[in-house]
């Protein structure tokens, strides 16, 4: 049994059991890759495809037990390489971080060119998604770290570290009347049309419950995954926008007005995770250490005042 078939297993599962698609990433012909998984075939005597012809449709029973067992397999010798690599003298490689576009834009700057200053030559790549997809590709080892709100204190295999804990505000065009409202409520909310993050992203779903539990029903007129959507549709005209506070920027929104809503929400915990099983480099674990000093840096909160609501 040869890693290359593995990894070739692998992909397969990944790219919708197209060999041609397999072929590709792992830039191989396509009957090398063919020969790869039938010779794992052959080597453990059982059928891991489900076929139509010569059409791969999925994995057997026990294809998706192998499977496991793969991955597991190219883990660890991910892991080992990294352990060898860890003790080069110039620090060299890839870091690969799955998030959300209010964290890519709003929060990881700093970070990064605080990374890039440490360890120039480490490539980084950003992965945008949603907190599910998020959560799949930490699990997977298609990125070495995700970063979200939603999702990723669940997984059973993923260790998820709190980074900052944040809340909403609500933001209107200067001279909007909800602005004049004194105080704001859940329900002076809901007499004007709202614009805010679409379900399953930065806090939605805590944001919805916090109305269902008083019964009510606010007016969202739109969603977005993107906080400058939101921002673009409130200039608009197209209604209030709620998003998160840290994405306001007194320099780039001073056309908009902002007002805290602390008080009515739960607090929401960002979070950064990784597989469980993934051995860290040393560069790995300082971007943890500098997400972490952003939150003093920059005034985000670890733990949510006392007089606020917590989920």
């Amino acid at each position: 049994m040869e890693l290359r078939q593995l990894r070739s297993l692998e992909l397969l599962s990944e790219s919708d059991f197209s060999v041609t698609l397999t072929a590709e990433r792992l830039h191989l012909v396509q009957s090398a890759v063919s020969q790869h998984l039938s010779g794992l075939e052959r080597e453990l005597g059982t059928e891991l495809f489900v076929r139509q012809g010569k059409r791969l449709l999925g994995l057997t029973e026990t294809g998706e037990l192998v499977l496991q067992y793969a991955r597991r397999i190219l883990s660890d010798t991910e892991n080992i390489r990294a352990v060898g690599r860890d003790h080069e003298s110039v620090a060299s490689g890839e870091l690969r971080i799955g998030t959300t576009h209010t964290q890519a834009r709003y929060v990881l700057p700093p970070v990064i060119r605080a990374f890039r200053k440490i360890y120039p030559l480490v490539n980084l790549q950003i992965h945008q998604g949603t907190p599910q997809q998020l959560v799949e590709m930490a699990d997977s080892g298609n990125v070495d770290f995700s970063i979200c709100t939603e999702e990723l204190g669940e997984h059973p295999n993923l260790t998820a570290l709190h980074c900052y804990r944040w809340n909403r505000s609500l933001i209107a065009p200067t001279g909007h009347p909800v602005l004049a409202r004194r105080p704001l409520a859940l329900d002076t909310l809901c007499e004007y049309p709202l614009i805010t993050y679409v379900f399953g992203f930065t806090g939605a779903n805590h944001l919805r419950t916090s109305f269902a539990r008083l019964g009510l029903k606010p007016r969202v007129v739109l969603s977005a995954a993107d906080t400058d959507v939101i921002k673009t549709y409130v200039r608009e005209g197209f209604g209030i926008g709620i998003i998160a506070s840290l994405a306001y920027s007194s320099s780039g929104d001073s056309d908009l007005q902002i007002r805290d809503l602390s008080r009515l929400f739960p607090w929401e915990v960002t979070r950064i995770a990784y597989n469980k099983d993934k051995y860290l480099r040393r560069y790995e674990r300082r971007f943890i250490e500098l997400m972490q000093q952003m939150v003093a840096d920059n005034g985000l909160l670890l733990t949510p005042p006392a007089n606020g609501p917590t989920t």
